[in-house]
């Protein structure tokens, strides 16, 4: 004990003053456009932390700034970092050249504690069995029926009737939709999962609100590591069980005890049709299967499925606020389909009306690209290699591609990169998918998404369902809300609305 006193007092004050010492070096160097700088020993660091707060809009400008959009830094310890906002880069890492680029160790390693061995935390054959598994369920029609069911019946039975208590409220307060889509999204992929409803979206209160705000934290804190100017700063935290990493730890703690609840109950169930399955269900089925590596795969999906949509329809929502332009369009296409399909304003959507849904599938596409629900992804590389652009990177590099920028190239969208046109989306009137290597939002080449067409049912499911029923009102919808760079890009302070009722016309 006295040995960890020794040390802490010792740390804290060295830290301290080397801080000081990098913010001295950072704000002595004044120019009309911050860059990326390498100083002597501590590379980037200096420009990392005085830029931190704003780092999508800080590497966006910088990428812009470079003809091949992509640039080569340091980073303490003489880690090498190439960030890059070029298709041609991102098609190489992602397809071309695949297996030189994996997640690497220290990708892993960042996030092992939360996620484990589960999909998105792996490489090789571990990744392979458990894409392989999950692609096979994700192709299911048996699946795909089950998640329209439970997106119509949580629309129906839960998310319009609050909106509808909260829009016929005499005191009609501000609500944030933010909280409400991710409780939404947190529902919806339980019972995907492991086909337990968590119910956080209920109106009598959050039964699953512990389990829901735990994984929360630990997904933030376990995304800051990324973040962090020197990578040794957590693990010390997390040695001496301090400051973040002591709440990271029991925010995992509840996370894994009530996902190894749920995995030892089904265990004792042995189930053994999987037909018509949940995910974790169809992988009980294979017996070399231990109740850890389970626990890691169902932690995963609940990651994918929880955040990503929640985080797209939030900013979707704050842009349409400021654009009657696009809502009246997208009202107009809804009054067509249900003119054609004999439906009420009102009525929740059948998997084809959703297909026909065009100018609605484009306007949340282009939401997407402006603001992506992975603002950015990072491949360490095996082999020496050089990139399409002609940037070499050496072995053990790192590669960040960042999905952010590529949506403000203008060598990518042309002039108008940055502004909000759903008609980019359109050719005929009809939706017109973009190369993933240009539109890497659902990733491309081997690990593309599988969820990618249940996200889509969901998304336009909840977004023609409150779009016809209300109105909305967003507070300072203006001024772009602040962003928390998780490992979702989400709105620091929530999407607080004022919802109206429409008037239902048959």
């Amino acid at each position: 004990m006295d040995l960890f006193f020794f040390l802490q007092s010792l740390l804290f004050p060295l830290l301290f003053f080397f801080t000081l010492f990098i913010y001295i070096i950072s704000f002595s160097k004044k120019g009309e456009h911050e860059d990326f700088n390498n100083y002597p020993l501590l590379g980037i660091l200096p420009d990392l932390l005085k830029n931190g707060h704003r780092y999508l809009e800080w590497t966006t400008d910088v990428l812009a700034r470079y003809p091949t959009q992509t640039v080569t830094t340091i980073r303490p310890i003489n880690i090498r970092d190439v960030t890059t906002a070029n298709p041609l880069n991102v098609e190489h890492l992602l397809k071309t050249n695949f297996e030189n680029y994996p997640k690497g160790d220290r990708f892993i390693s960042v996030l092992e504690d939360f996620l484990g061995k589960g999909i998105f935390n792996t490489d090789s054959h571990l990744w392979r069995f458990q894409r392989k598994t999950a692609s096979f369920e994700f192709n299911t029609k048996s699946l795909r029926n089950f998640v329209i069911e439970n997106v119509r019946e949580e629309i129906q039975s839960r998310l319009i009737p609050l909106l509808l208590k909260n829009a016929r409220d005499e005191s009609n307060k501000r609500i944030d939709l933010q909280d409400l889509l991710e409780r939404f999204a947190f529902d919806n992929v339980c019972k995907v999962t492991f086909n337990e409803d968590q119910a956080c979206l209920a109106e009598d209160g959050k039964s699953g609100g512990d389990f829901m705000l735990a994984f929360e934290d630990a997904a933030t804190i376990s995304s800051e590591r990324f973040l962090s100017g020197l990578p040794f700063l957590w693990k010390i935290k997390r040695f001496f069980n301090i400051g973040s990493e002591k709440r990271l730890k029991e925010a995992i703690s509840i996370v894994h005890g009530f996902a190894d609840k749920v995995i030892r109950a089904r265990l004792d169930e042995k189930v053994q049709n999987v037909e018509n399955a949940d995910l974790l269900s169809r992988f009980i089925a294979n017996d070399e299967n231990s109740p850890e590596f389970l626990r890691d795969i169902i932690i995963s999906f609940i990651l994918a499925g929880r955040d990503t949509t929640s985080s797209a329809l939030s900013w979707f929502f704050w842009i349409l606020s400021s654009r009657p332009d696009v809502e009246k369009n997208i009202l107009d296409e809804l009054k067509a389909i249900r003119e054609r399909n004999g439906k009420r304003m009102g009525d929740v959507y059948n998997l084809d009306e959703l297909r026909e849904m065009h100018y609605l599938h484009a306007s949340i596409f282009e939401a997407m690209r402006l603001y992506p629900p992975v603002a950015c992804n990072i491949k360490a590389c095996l082999k020496d290699d050089v990139l399409p652009d002609g940037t070499f990177v050496g072995k053990g590099w790192i590669v960040n591609y960042n999905l952010y920028s590529m949506g403000r190239m203008e060598s990518i969208w042309g002039e108008d990169c940055r502004e909000f046109v759903p008609d980019r989306w359109l050719e005929n009137g009809m939706f017109r998918p973009e190369n993933p290597s240009r539109y890497p939002v659902f990733h491309a080449g081997p690990r593309m998404c599988l969820g990618k067409e249940m996200a889509h049912i969901q998304m336009k499911s909840i977004a023609a369902s409150v779009i016809e029923r209300f109105e909305m009102d967003v507070l300072d919808k203006e001024t772009r809300p602040q962003y928390t760079l998780s490992l979702t890009l989400r709105m620091k302070h929530g999407l607080m609305v004022k919802m109206r009722e429409r008037s239902l016309q048959t």
